[in-house]
């Protein structure tokens, strides 16, 4: 259990450090980009992809595009949900993104899904609900703001659909693909960040680089120990299922509310018990 721990724990520093840098004047874009070479080169050193022998025509590069696309520009909606919205509704709206593989796995893969599971996405539908609108340091959310807290639900949930299309594609091996994806999530954050410097003439700072490569080192962290704890409990997936959910959750929430004085409403609570509660009956029955 210490690497759903130490999961845990570099996951929801990574929602700190985009708050902190926000609160230093960085703008996210910048931040952001350069999350993706260090999670590149970290691949490359901790994980050790083998080279594939397959022909490039024959690699999944559809899902491999998409995936591109949607890590930087989900990760733009993180970003913009921690700022409006504060660290615990994004926290919940990322680990109830479970739900849409799960449905996944039902429409998609014809995998079997039983009424506890249907039980458990409403239980979850219903705590996502109670979590909109809630008030940050006592002031209400306006304008649509928690709209970005719902990209990020579903957002999330679509990426983790396509990260299991490419496990699945056994011509390849993961980390190999992890690897490409990352390179190429680099190159069209890079791309939309020279839009943004050439034609709006944003500055880059120096200290955006800073911040952007210790958040490339635990959200990478989060990845690592997540990959090592489900191969130290292979006989206990559900175990760190639940775990890095709960904990994510849990941690998120005494994070936001002890150190950043988010404010939660009694309906808020309710919404944060019952996302604990979706993840263990989802989990477990």
């Amino acid at each position: 259990m210490l690497y759903v721990l130490i999961s845990v724990i570099c996951s929801v520093t990574v929602s700190v450090v985009i708050k902190l840098a926000k609160q230093r004047g960085i703008q996210h874009l910048h931040l952001i980009v350069w999350n993706y070479p260090v999670a590149a080169l970290a691949t490359l050193l901790f994980l050790k992809p083998k080279m594939v022998t397959a022909p490039l025509s024959t690699l999944p590069w559809g899902l491999y595009m998409s995936l591109a696309v949607l890590l930087p520009m989900v990760f733009l909606c993180i970003a913009y949900a921690i700022q409006y919205s504060g660290i615990v509704k994004t926290e919940i709206a990322q680990r109830l993104s479970l739900f849409i593989p799960v449905s996944a796995a039902f429409f998609i893969f014809h995998e079997a899904i039983g009424v506890s599971k249907l039980v458990g996405i409403a239980v979850g539908t219903v705590a996502i609900l109670c979590s909109i609108g809630w008030k940050k340091a006592g002031i209400a959310e306006g304008n649509g703001t928690w709209g970005y807290a719902l990209a990020v639900f579903f957002g999330m949930g679509v990426i983790d659909v396509l990260f299991k299309k490419v496990a699945l594609y056994r011509e390849v091996p993961y980390a190999y693909s992890m690897l490409l994806v990352f390179i190429l999530a680099m190159v069209a954050s890079l791309l939309l960040l020279t839009y943004r410097v050439s034609v709006t003439k944003e500055r880059i700072q120096f200290k955006s680089v800073i911040w952007g490569i210790l958040l490339g080192l635990f959200n990478f962290g989060n990845i690592l120990f997540y990959m090592k704890a489900h191969q130290a409990l292979s006989n206990s997936p559900s175990v760190v299922f639940t775990g890095m959910n709960i904990g994510v959750i849990l941690l998120g929430a005494i994070v936001g509310v002890g150190f950043f004085g988010e404010r939660l409403t009694r309906l808020n609570k309710i919404g944060l018990a019952l996302a604990v509660i979706s993840v263990l009956i989802i989990a477990y029955l």
